[in-house]
């Protein structure tokens, strides 16, 4: 395939895409890389303001100040 050529089909560019980690990384190496871009899962705003909602500032600079004893 002629590199100038314009892609359009999504699931073209993802064949594309696995084809040339393939043959660049091999099969470890293209699933370790598409590792980095897995999205999790749950609701990370709704989680943060269960875990820092009630932090005051007394609460971090004390966290702080116990991070730099180590």
């Amino acid at each position: 395939m002629n590199n100038q050529a314009i892609v359009r089909d999504m699931n073209a560019i993802r064949k594309l895409g696995i084809e040339a980690l393939m043959e660049k990384l091999g099969p470890l190496g293209m699933v370790e890389f598409m590792h980095q871009f897995d999205s999790g899962y749950g609701d990370y705003t709704k989680e943060r303001h269960s875990w820092l909602d009630n932090l005051t500032i007394e609460d971090i600079s004390l966290e702080i100040k116990n991070m730099n004893k180590v």
